[in-house]
């Protein structure tokens, strides 16, 4: 009960330093008062009561209105910075509700930025210019790290997922396709449907190992007792459709990264009697993580982008 009580008086305390700031700031207790649109009365009585609370005198009176006595100037001195940082984060927080500023921080790989979610943070950014987005640009495995070390507010990874995801949520938000190409040394294979175990005669260029996309090739092919040692393993699919366009061997890419070379003619597609699986690229967030206004945002316009609905109630039980 005790506890209870000094609970209560504190938060009457608050109410008269809100008062004892205006009236010090006013140097009138008439202005304060309207000011708190309040009665005189009323801003006179809780004055007297703190004065009472801490046992000294906090304003001389006059004619001309009030101005602080010597403890009241000091106490005001502490009061005025503390109140005003209140209020400084009152607007900030308002600030931040409204989007005029704020951070989001997004872990992507080159595949999943490229060709999905840039488009959905040129609109962001359009809207809601005053939010930083920081990108950290890094392969799926290495996001999913960051997304469970909070490091991140979400990701946008690819598929195949591990089944050892512990409190990531994710949701499927667009297709792509591995494929393989190759360059005008290799015209004689175009229009052939070839059998996958050709892949073992092939200078082949591949993914370094430590990206969702060479996972997932190295485990279609072994699903189908394929084993092969490329040629090259390059850091980006970009140098690897480049190397393929020279005829240094046939790159193994998401079909997006490829396109432009195929349509130019430099590169075609190679077709196998069994192609790989679609995969699918994933949003994915971490139960454990509350998830800032403007990053719900964003993810709120990607929901709506791919055509999926979440309720509401959820996104709070996020926040």
């Amino acid at each position: 009960m005790r506890s209870r009580q000094k609970d209560e008086n504190n938060s009457t305390n608050l109410e008269y330093y809100k008062v004892f700031y205006h009236v010090a700031s006013c140097g009138s207790v008439t202005k304060a008062a309207h000011k708190l649109s309040v009665s005189q009365p009323a801003v006179s009585q809780q004055i007297k009561q703190l004065e009472e609370c801490l046992g000294v005198k906090l304003f001389e009176r006059s004619a001309r209105g009030v101005h602080l006595t010597e403890e009241g100037s000091m106490l005001f001195g502490y009061i005025k910075r503390g109140y005003e940082e209140i209020q400084m984060g009152e607007r900030k927080l308002r600030q931040m509700m409204h989007l005029d500023i704020g951070e989001i921080r997004i872990g992507a790989s080159d595949m999943t930025l490229r060709f999905f979610l840039l488009p959905y943070l040129q609109k962001f950014h359009e809207a809601y210019d005053g939010v930083q987005v920081r990108v950290n640009n890094a392969p799926t495995p290495e996001t999913l790290e960051l997304l469970q070390q909070g490091t991140i507010d979400f990701g946008v990874i690819s598929g195949p997922l591990s089944s050892h995801l512990a409190g990531v949520d994710t949701i499927p938000v667009r297709k792509t396709q591995d494929v393989f190409i190759a360059g005008s040394k290799y015209r004689n294979l175009q229009g052939q449907t070839l059998p996958l175990k050709k892949l073992r005669e092939l200078p082949l260029i591949f993914l370094e190992d430590d990206t969702s996309t060479r996972r997932a090739v190295d485990s279609f092919l072994s699903s189908h007792k394929i084993q092969v040692k490329p040629e090259f393993e390059l850091a980006t699919s970009d140098m690897i459709v480049e190397f393929a366009e020279r005829n240094l061997g046939i790159g193994c890419v998401t079909r997006d990264f490829a396109q432009d070379a195929i349509d130019r003619g430099t590169v075609f597609e190679l077709t196998f009697d069994t192609p790989i699986p679609e995969r699918e690229f994933y949003v994915a967030t971490y139960q454990d993580k509350a998830i800032p206004y403007s990053a719900q945002r964003l993810l709120e316009m990607i929901r709506e982008g791919v055509g999926i609905k979440e309720d509401k109630e959820e996104d709070e039980k996020k926040a």
